[in-house]
């Protein structure tokens, strides 16, 4: 549905930034120094998939690492599918980005007075930074949100959704939201910058919260952007496991500082699977999980920290070990009961190595967005540092670029849809969640990718004139489950993160991305980099 917006006496900014997670953040203090900046928020400041993050920060800081054994450690992992310019950017740039991180105040943990570096999966280094044991994304975003919030130069625009991006015959003009009391309003920009974060929540099972919803995504795609690698979710292989708890994040750092993984009767099982056992990339270790309970027919597996001293478990993990002792499990006695759940998507909003999308004046930073870096499959502790690396590009990029519109149009389009039936909702979003789960998972086939895309052409979707939040977000939901089964239904081999039981081998002349525009699909060489025409 196509709506027609007046753009008189319309509120104008700068900047838009839109999201408050590292990405959103840091952008918006960045571009702050240029001009003034508005900072749009789905709920309050503090609620983002940063504020989650549990084990750190990667970056080659030590004398014993470097740049180059980064680069290494990330192409590896990403099974091809790593945009080579991206990873080089990211770990040459990465490791400023972090001692900038620790001048604006975020207290990392540290020994002997230089910060306390510990090793997660699928890294030949010890290279994660953390803080206060395991709240790293919290303590990073608590740092970033008070200087945000004590910034002259940001107005902050908290519980506002945004329902579409407003387009005319320059790009993208802005955004059109919802604010809390139904009231529709509309913001214009010279720039817009998308830090809405991931899409977990299109699953049953996730370790994201309520707002990971993929809206960024969604509005970007029916705006025009082009989106790239959907069909490479990751999944953290250890959730905590409990009818009574969420599917709260334990830490890869837990493996990495001698968690063991062990079946129902006490047995390791993870050398069986691979040479790296715990210390596998993440994608092997979630499929051996999975594999490992439906050869004994569970629905978890145990983490096993019987390796640690008690003291060191609180020490190092206060934050898992407080959660767990609240749900009834203290893992200074007793095995953490785990299982895979959904938690980062590595496809997104397809960017250049500046934050530009395909459609002008429209960037993207964060989860949201897909520059290359992550490929098939993420390295841990990568996602914090691409929010900083690619959202100090963008601000780069206006250091020598002054975008503005040649005239403001008389109107804009918004590209909408909405739900006809508001009592079918939570039903609706059940099933969709039920649906994803099965054929989205962690093992998919032809059968099930193509009986999902029938299910979400097939249900009943329609123009609604009362826009309400819960409406659209269920649709973008629906829009980015089609585009992520669409594209696995099309990469037809297993690689990385994505596993077709069809075909369960990686082919090599599926060394290549799947880019979806609104109008078209296009797959090229991974190793192309997409210099949009703007």
């Amino acid at each position: 549905m196509a709506i027609s917006i007046s753009t008189t006496g319309l509120e104008h900014t700068s900047f838009l930034v839109v999201g408050s997670g590292i990405a959103g953040l840091y952008t918006a203090l960045k571009l702050s120094e240029f001009a003034e900046v508005t900072l749009i928020t789905k709920e309050t400041l503090e609620e983002s998939n940063t504020a989650y993050a549990q084990g750190g920060i990667a970056a080659a800081i030590s004398p014993s690492d470097s740049p180059e054994l980064h680069y290494e450690d990330t192409i590896r992992v990403g099974a091809g599918i790593c945009l080579p310019a991206a990873v080089k950017i990211l770990v040459n740039e990465g490791p400023e980005r972090v001692r900038e991180l620790i001048s604006l105040g975020v207290p990392f943990d540290c020994q002997a007075g230089e910060p306390a570096l510990t090793r997660e999966a699928a890294h030949s280094r010890s290279r994660i930074l953390h803080a206060d044991g395991d709240a790293t994304g919290r303590e990073i975003s608590r740092a970033l949100t008070h200087d945000v919030i004590n910034n002259p130069r940001i107005k902050i625009k908290e519980n506002i959704f945004v329902a579409a991006l407003l387009t005319g015959p320059e790009g993208c003009y802005g955004i059109l939201a919802l604010e809390e009391t139904g009231e529709t309003k509309c913001f214009l920009s010279g720039a817009t910058i998308l830090a809405t974060g991931g899409c977990g929540q299109i699953f049953s099972d996730t370790t994201n919260p309520k707002v990971a919803t993929g809206d960024g995504m969604a509005v970007a795609f029916r705006a025009g952007a082009a989106l790239s690698d959907m069909e490479f979710m990751q999944f953290h292989p250890t959730a905590l496991y409990l009818p009574t708890a969420p599917r709260f994040l334990i830490s890869e750092a837990v493996r990495g500082e001698g968690g063991l993984l062990r079946n129902k009767q006490g047995v390791r099982f993870m050398p069986s699977y691979h040479e790296q056992a715990e210390l596998a990339p993440r994608d092997i270790v979630a499929r051996s999980i999975f594999c490992e309970m439906k050869k004994t027919g569970d629905d978890h597996v145990y983490l096993d920290l019987s390796s640690l001293a008690p003291d060191r478990i609180k020490s190092r993990f206060p934050n898992i070990y407080e959660t767990c002792l609240e749900y009834g499990v203290d893992i200074t006695k007793e095995m953490i009961p785990v299982a895979p759940a959904a938690h980062y998507m590595m496809g997104g909003i397809a960017t250049d190595l500046w934050g530009r999308t395909a459609l002008p004046h429209l960037f993207a930073c964060g989860e949201v967005a897909n520059s290359g870096v992550h490929g098939a499959n993420r390295l841990a502790s990568n996602s914090l540092l691409d929010g900083l690396v690619l959202g100090h590009r963008i601000f780069e990029y206006f250091k020598t670029h002054k975008l503005s519109f040649s005239e403001l149009p008389q109107e804009l389009k918004a590209e909408i849809n909405g739900e006809t039936d508001p009592a079918t909702i939570k039903n609706d979003l059940n099933f969709l969640k039920m649906l994803v789960s099965k054929e989205l998972g962690i093992i998919r086939n032809q059968e099930g990718l193509e009986f999902l895309l029938h299910q979400l052409s097939s249900s009943s979707s329609g123009e609604n004139s009362s826009l309400k939040p819960q409406y659209l977000e269920l649709q973008n939901m629906r829009l980015i489950a089609r585009l992520m089964a669409t594209a696995a239904l099309e990469r037809k081999e297993s690689r990385g993160s994505h596993f077709r039981s069809d075909y369960p081998a990686p082919d090599p002349s599926w060394i290549k991305r799947i880019f979806q525009f609104p109008v078209r699909t296009e797959i090229h060489s991974a190793d192309k980099v997409y210099n949009w025409p703007w």
